[in-house]
């Protein structure tokens, strides 16, 4: 097998036309079988995504999810190469995204009660996960596919042009403005203020979604990813959190 990808806790792997995802060896099963979960619900909505084949059991005890390999780029590294592109690629990546919360899966968890966890583990002061909690419980309730982790990294384009996401280890169904938000942050995050704002722009242009309605995620969302505990990223997060309190 080739290495494809390499994450802290995790590796891709090919092995002709399968790609394995492989594990850490302490990495929770019940995270490993709920990503495999994900996919084969989304599988189902008819969106184009490497099909799941099993969780299967390595010879060195390390679980890995065993899936068709996508021959093509990613949307980050057709950017990087050719820069004079950015925003059709930014446009692509939109259109794709609203293909994406044209479709619901109804079996998939829940993106409110996700939310609602993630406040909880997020490490801030009580009295603005109470403001948080019922932010979010004032919040619009829709049903739409949300991948959880959308940006040009996690789309490839296949050599005959077409889109396949991937990556489906966040994937809830929810609001679909609360998906932009996190996209938005992404690219904030990323250091990309230009593309994060070209992003939102397009996007709520696109969509027709006033741009104050996705911002009153962003408190949401950034708490939610506070709960990572990343700590390079909690000033930034905070000063996102901190938009709650003053409004």
């Amino acid at each position: 097998m080739n290495e494809i990808a390499k994450r802290p806790n995790k590796a891709v792997y090919r092995d002709g036309d399968l790609c394995y995802k492989v594990f850490a060896a302490d990495y929770k099963k019940s995270d490993i079988f709920n990503e495999a979960l994900n996919q084969t619900r989304v599988e189902e909505t008819g969106l184009f995504i490497p099909k799941v084949h099993e969780v299967k059991k390595l010879d060195d005890g390390r679980l890995a999810i065993v899936m068709d390999y996508v021959e093509g780029k990613s949307l980050a590294t057709l950017i990087a190469e050719n820069p004079a592109k950015r925003l059709e690629y930014v446009t692509r990546l939109i259109d794709i995204q609203l293909s994406m919360h044209s479709l619901t899966s109804p079996e998939l968890n829940k993106q409110r009660a996700k939310f609602d966890r993630k406040i909880d583990l997020s490490g801030l002061d009580a009295t603005t996960r109470y403001e948080l909690h019922v932010r979010l419980g004032g919040m619009p309730k829709h049903n739409k596919l949300c991948h959880g982790d959308f940006n040009p990294s996690n789309v490839i384009i296949t050599n005959d042009d077409r889109a396949c996401v991937i990556d489906w280890s966040h994937a809830t169904v929810g609001n679909a403005s609360a998906d932009t938000a996190r996209t938005y942050l992404l690219f904030k995050l990323a250091g990309d203020d230009k593309t994060a704002e070209d992003y939102m722009t397009l996007f709520c242009k696109k969509s027709d979604t006033a741009r104050q309605y996705v911002d009153q995620w962003l408190p949401i969302v950034a708490a939610s990813q506070m709960a990572k505990g990343k700590p390079h990223e909690r000033e930034m997060l905070g000063k996102w959190v901190d938009v709650c309190q003053y409004e």
